[in-house]
């Protein structure tokens, strides 16, 4: 098999295109710092669906609820801004993981907001669809977290480094 000489070109293309946040507060990306709500409030509302389900308190049932709602609304922000960052900056939409990054998120927002929904209209009780649903969400917040998690450590989205760095 031959030895190719000098950088990929296919990969030298990507790293010429900017990667510089877009939606950012005095650099640092909002997308980054929004995403922690969704993702802690979708594992609240598990736990509390799983308190739910040992001790038979109402207030886990409560709690769920407020979590669910909470994951659902702070989703829906960071999703914004996520789609924000993907259609206007071309480094970030010229990768597979933004893509992979952002179906996931927007599975999970759905599925959030399903959730909720479900459970704020009385159409769906904590047991079983509702701990269900908070099973898949968390599930979905892994697969969306570990392609973000892809898209910092792999590809220096977000970060605030030079370029000699």
């Amino acid at each position: 098999m031959p030895e190719t000489e000098g950088p990929n070109p296919v990969i030298s293309k990507l790293e010429e295109k900017t990667t510089s946040s877009a939606v950012a507060v005095a650099g640092h990306p909002l997308h980054a710092m929004t995403v922690h709500f969704p993702i802690a409030l979708v594992i609240a509302t598990l736990a509390a669906d799983i308190m739910f389900w040992w001790t038979a308190d109402t207030f886990w049932e409560r709690a769920g609820l407020w979590a669910a709602g909470g994951a659902f609304f702070s989703g829906v922000t960071a999703g914004l801004i996520g789609t924000a960052e993907l259609l206007l900056v071309a480094g970030i939409r010229a990768r597979v993981a933004s893509w992979a990054h952002g179906i996931a998120a927007m599975g999970l927002i759905a599925v959030a907001g399903a959730n909720w929904g479900g459970r704020v209209t009385d159409v769906i009780a904590v047991l079983p669809h509702g701990l269900g649903l908070s099973v898949l969400a968390t599930m979905l917040t892994g697969l969306a977290g570990w392609h973000g998690g892809k898209l910092i450590f792999d590809h220096g989205i977000g970060l605030m480094v030079s370029p000699k760095d």
